[in-house]
């Protein structure tokens, strides 16, 4: 999963993204640009730049990647990033008198998202203070914030019972999404018309509370009946999926309508307009 924030260098903001799956940090080097340089026209700055290091064999920046970040006008653009050791080569590339204190605000950066690796709290205040800087409302992020420790304790029954992470988890998180939903997770991501985004952060309140029901069933049910292998869990996770099945089943009834829903978030968080509540709410708090 990658998560999106913005950091502020003397009091300019660099648009960051951290990979956890990497476990590293992505930089928006126009936006580094525009802090050494002060150029109005960071852009262009770059691309005369990448057009020489490409010239002088540099493929270690120039091979960069490219990541949507959102726009000054709120849109997402497909923008060059790169990683730490790529950062501190365009650094050495650019003559300012400000690479030094740069160099030393890219390891704070860096220090704080170990800090927050080392201590689950900070990392969940951070996640708040980023949902809530895309647009979630307040809601849905305390759904979010409880589906996280709800996966967590999910996964550590799994590790217990002997399962292995990467295809077994993405199987089994596949059985509890279809038995509650009637779609794997490939499907339910085509539905909502996802690509690499995730899912959960795009799943309505009422979709975010039957998953989570059928997560913590089954880390219920597994911590009662300790399956071993994955046969047994793959049992435990249909019946935690058949729980939330039949949650969901009874509120359609009542509804009269499927609430498996294809949209995704850009369909229904707060309007641009509605961000100045959020960082007055956000002044309010430690976050």
């Amino acid at each position: 999963m990658k998560r999106q924030s913005i950091q502020i260098f003397e009091e300019r903001k660099v648009r960051t993204v951290w990979d956890e799956e990497k476990e590293e940090w992505y930089f928006s080097v126009i936006d580094v640009v525009a802090v050494l340089t002060d150029s109005i026209a960071p852009t262009a700055y770059w691309r005369k730049l990448k057009q020489r290091l490409k010239q002088e064999g540099n493929q270690t920046v120039t091979n960069c990647h490219g990541l949507k970040l959102k726009a000054a006008d709120g849109k997402m653009r497909i923008t060059d990033v790169v990683d730490t050791q790529q950062l501190f080569r365009l650094i050495q590339s650019i003559p300012s008198p400000k690479a030094e204190p740069f160099k030393l605000w890219i390891a704070e950066v860096a220090k704080q998202r170990i800090d927050q690796m080392e201590d689950p709290e900070l990392s969940i205040a951070q996640a708040i203070h980023d949902y809530r800087v895309l647009g979630y409302s307040e809601n849905w992020i305390n759904q979010r914030i409880r589906s996280i420790e709800v996966r967590k304790s999910l996964t550590d029954e799994w590790r217990r019972g002997g399962i292995s992470e990467g295809v077994q988890f993405a199987n089994l998180t596949d059985i509890i999404t279809y038995q509650w939903s009637g779609k794997n997770t490939k499907e339910y991501k085509q539905y909502k018309g996802l690509k690499k985004k995730n899912l959960r952060d795009n799943m309505t309140n009422i979709e975010l509370a039957l998953n989570t029901l059928a997560e913590a069933s089954a880390t219920e049910l597994s911590k009662e009946k300790s399956p071993k292998g994955f046969n047994e869990n793959a049992k435990i996770a249909r019946q935690g999926g058949d729980v939330a099945k039949a949650a969901r089943e009874k509120l359609e009834s009542q509804l009269g309508k499927s609430v498996i829903s294809s949209a995704k978030a850009s369909d229904y968080l707060l309007q641009q307009n509605d961000l100045g509540e959020i960082k007055s709410l956000e002044k309010d708090t430690d976050i």
